[in-house]
């Protein structure tokens, strides 16, 4: 698909050389077409891979999208170049008077915290209920999933007892919801937190349906609004090698962690991941922009309520 970026994002040549078409921001002003507006707001510590990772999985359409990335005011990150973040990023005060088709919302390393504690938990909790009035459809991810559930519905978390850390089985509670389309009986995620929140919890509460779980993984996909939101526990965005490079790096730490589960050949982390969860990463994104923010949202964006 023709992805609109903003110039010169270091994405643009990575996905390029992976044969993904993308444009950026000067080229699509001369194509004659309403793009879907999608805002991501990034709140990873590797902001440049996370980019990467989410852009190679939006191009899976053939829908135009113009990408804007957006980042907390109230912190700043340690471990991207601030010119990078002055020249692809803006805050919420820039773009809360517009409005979206799609919403993505990253995972964060603050899961351990308690909300309240979290430096910019009062600027998360706006964009939450901005993105209500805002935004046709809205995808959490890991622990914003968890935030976004705390935030509108009351889900508590819970810390678990070690990382659940691996690749892990799902099936889904309705095959023929549209964000399963294509999906096989069993597929795989990629999880990496210290959290979790409980099956039992989201079945009390009527406005949440539970769509995917797994025996060892438990709760991976919630949906509330008619799909106007979704909240995914797990990453299904990451890339081949980012469970080994968390691996590694605790290692290196001297941090408690064990070998991501059934990720590596064998086990054996000197043979590499076995890739499982690619085709189902796909196909959930791309679903999602079909079904839940494509065939949605007004052609008027304005008109989004």
């Amino acid at each position: 698909m023709p992805l609109n970026l903003p110039d010169k994002l270091p994405a643009i040549e990575l996905l390029k050389e992976e044969n993904i078409f993308v444009i950026d921001a000067s080229r699509a002003t001369q194509q004659d077409i309403r793009p879907l507006k999608i805002v991501i707001l990034n709140l990873m510590p590797l902001k440049i891979t996370t980019e990467t990772d989410l852009i190679r999985l939006l191009s899976n359409t053939p829908l135009q999208l113009e990408i804007t990335f957006m980042k907390i005011k109230s912190h700043t990150s340690k471990n991207t170049p601030i010119e990078h973040m002055q020249a692809f990023y803006t805050d919420f005060d820039q773009i809360k008077k517009q409005k979206y088709d799609g919403m993505i919302i990253t995972g964060a390393p603050v899961e351990q915290m308690d909300f309240e504690e979290v430096t910019y938990w009062a600027e998360m909790q706006e964009i939450f209920d901005w993105s209500r009035t805002h935004v046709t459809s809205t995808l959490y991810i890991c622990w914003a999933a968890q935030a976004g559930l705390y935030h509108h519905y009351g889900i508590p978390k819970y810390p678990l007892e070690k990382k659940m850390f691996g690749i892990f089985e799902h099936t889904m509670t309705n095959a023929l919801i549209p964000i399963f389309r294509g999906f096989d009986d069993v597929f795989y995620v990629p999880h990496s937190r210290h959290t979790e929140v409980r099956k039992e919890d989201i079945l009390k509460n009527k406005e949440l349906t539970l769509l995917s779980d797994s025996t060892d993984s438990g709760v991976y996909m919630v949906m509330a609004r008619g799909g106007r939101e979704f909240f995914v526990t797990g990453h299904s965005e990451y890339s081949p090698n980012t469970l080994d490079t968390e691996y590694r790096r605790d290692l290196i730490k001297g941090l408690p962690i064990e070998i991501p589960l059934n990720y590596y050949k064998d086990n054996d982390p000197d043979k590499g991941p076995l890739v499982r969860w690619r085709a189902h990463a796909n196909l959930l994104f791309s679903n999602w922009l079909n079904y839940y923010v494509y065939q949605e949202t007004p052609y008027n964006i304005e008109d989004i309520r």
